[in-house]
Formats: C-alpha cells, structure tokens, sequence
C-alpha cells in the first residue's frame, strides 16, 4: 500500500484505506479492525496522506508527509517513546528531533498528535510505507522467486 492509497477524513479519526471512486465520491474503508465502510462525498474534506506536507523554514516551505514518516521509522522504529496524549512540549521537542526546521507558528500541537496517531495505525496497518523504492523492489523480487 502506498500513500496515495490513504486519506484522512476532516471530522473522522483514524486513517482510512481509498477503495474505489463512485459517481458520488470515494468508497473508503477504515484502517482499523472494525474495517467500517463510508462513502466520502462532496462534503467530506478527504485528503489523501501523499498530499501532505508540514510546513518548515527551508527553503521549499514544506516538507512531504512521506518523508518525515520515514525519518520518524528510520530513527525510531517501532518505539517512539510517545502517544498522542504526551504533553505539548514532548510533542514538539519529538517534531524538532525529526524535523530540526518545521514551522513552530504554523505546525500546531494538534498536529503533531494526529502525525503520532497516524504513525501508529501506518506501523501497523501498513507498515509497507516506510520501505523505500529500492526495498519494495528488492521484496517483490524475493515473491516471486
């Protein structure tokens, strides 16, 4: 599964999986265990995670969502030491440790918890994100062999 294939709902927790477009939007599944199915309509603000970034003062502005997710995998693993609940100051202090440059004034608390929280549910729904092209690659080889 790739990023392209997940979006975040405005006003629905959790991560959802894009199944199929339908004439009156996008048939999404939940990433979780009860796999609850909704229509995403006009209405519902979906972005989808590949569309994300979060903001930082180099030069580009933003940083892609992918990336941070990796450099979150690659320093950390499976443990990052913190849940969405932590307090504010251990959120950011987590952010600035990952991404030295994000934007204090525009990156909020309230986000970095969701990156948290949807950290989790991707390590364990979909931990095939945080592999590289190259290792994506080299795993399909080893499939069909």
């Amino acid at each position: 599964m790739k990023l392209a294939e997940i979006a975040s709902v405005t006003g629905k927790s959790g991560l959802f999986k894009v199944l199929k477009p339908a004439k009156a939007g996008l048939i999404l599944e939940s990433m979780d265990e009860n796999k609850t199915r909704i229509m995403a309509s006009g209405s519902h603000k979906v972005s989808l995670l590949e569309e994300i970034s979060i903001y930082t003062h180099s030069k580009e502005g933003t940083t892609p969502l992918e990336e941070v997710l990796k450099k979150i995998h690659k320093e950390f693993g499976e443990d990052i030491g913190l849940d969405a609940n932590a307090e504010g100051v251990e959120l950011k202090a987590f952010l600035k440790s990952v991404l030295p440059d994000y934007d204090e004034n525009r990156v909020y608390v309230s986000d970095i918890k969701k990156l948290v929280k949807w950290y989790a549910v991707l390590l364990k729904y979909a931990p095939e994100v945080f592999q590289d092209s190259k290792e994506e690659k080299s795993s399909k080889t080893k499939k069909k062999d």
